[in-house]
């Protein structure tokens, strides 16, 4: 359980500053996971729409 903690932590210091450090790229970063997940929904709507 140690180790979990120690990389939540870590992975959250990273954020922290990779969102200080270039405010920018990780903007982007997080504008593409959102499209991702939007693509992924409306791919699951035409499959879904199609079965009909």
């Amino acid at each position: 359980m140690q180790v979990k903690k120690v990389l939540s932590y870590g992975g959250i210091a990273f954020a922290a500053y990779y969102l200080l450090a270039r405010p920018s790229d990780a903007a982007t970063a997080v504008k593409g996971a959102f499209d991702s997940v939007i693509n992924a929904a409306d791919s699951l709507a035409q499959f879904v729409n199609n079965l009909a």
